[in-house]
């Protein structure tokens, strides 16, 4: 009788496992690829995208390389919940480790990844500041949980001049945009996250273009601000981590950022 009853009670609990397996295994298998559902009808990705794009056609809008990207088509839009939530984030990591193949294959042209957020849209800037650094940080660790290497022509550490991200392999330079910024230079609608690989701007300085379109982005930056950004640095001489926010940090700032990889 014992026996029996350990039998159906074996049984019962390897039925069990079995119906947790059905229900575990298909929610790893969208955290690996990413593939969670949307949280936003399609209606409104449609004009988040439309409102960034209107954005950057602007005239007075200084980032000349996103002008470029999206005349040519190599300006790819990401509508996302909110920048406060995880939820997008494996999403958003795949679309960076599908865009370092893809540039890979293609590397010609300028080209940027924009993730648009719903919101929140009252973020003062130390508050999106702390919530770009959040979303940074959970995109370093999916790509550290992926297997992903850091990029060797760069730094890990957020205080070394040669910081910086690393996505697939690749480095990374960001750019935060906001409502709220106090430059209008990075004012958009919607909390945007643009990531833009490193290696184009290398690309750019071998061909000797990199310094005119730097200072064609700073003489129109000035004409919309009145004034240089003071945060604006050259990649080597300071700590790029300064410049994601787009706000105005002092010598005292540190930044939040640890990559996984260095425990």
């Amino acid at each position: 009788m014992r026996k029996r009853r350990r039998g159906i009670q074996a049984a019962s609990a390897a039925s069990g496992l079995s119906r947790n397996l059905g229900l575990v295994l298909p929610f790893l298998l969208q955290i690996e690829t990413g593939d969670f559902p949307m949280l936003l009808d399609d209606m409104t990705v449609l004009k988040r995208r439309e409102e960034l794009l209107a954005t950057i056609a602007d005239e007075a809008f200084p980032w000349v390389g996103a002008k470029s990207a999206m005349a040519r088509g190599t300006l790819r839009t990401l509508v996302c919940h909110s920048l406060d939530s995880a939820w997008d984030d494996v999403r958003i990591h795949s679309e960076l480790i599908e865009w370092v193949r893809e540039y890979r294959r293609n590397p010609a042209g300028l080209r940027s990844l924009a993730v648009v957020f719903e919101g929140p849209l009252e973020l003062a800037e130390k508050q999106f500041e702390a919530a770009m650094w959040k979303r940074l940080q959970s995109l370093a660790e999916k790509d550290e949980w992926r297997g992903q290497p850091y990029d060797e022509t760069v730094s890990s550490d957020p205080d070394d001049p040669q910081f910086s991200l690393s996505f697939g392999g690749a480095a990374f330079f960001v750019i935060g945009l906001h409502p709220n910024a106090s430059r209008p230079a990075r004012r958009v609608p919607r909390p945007t996250l643009v990531f833009n690989l490193h290696d184009q701007f290398e690309r750019l300085r071998e061909e000797g273009r990199y310094e005119r379109l730097r200072e064609m982005i700073i003489r129109r930056d000035v004409a919309l601000c009145g004034s240089v950004n003071p945060m604006l640095a050259r990649f080597g001489e300071r700590s790029e981590a300064r410049q994601y926010s787009g706000r105005d940090v002092g010598e005292g700032w540190r930044c939040p950022f640890r990559d996984p990889r260095d425990a």
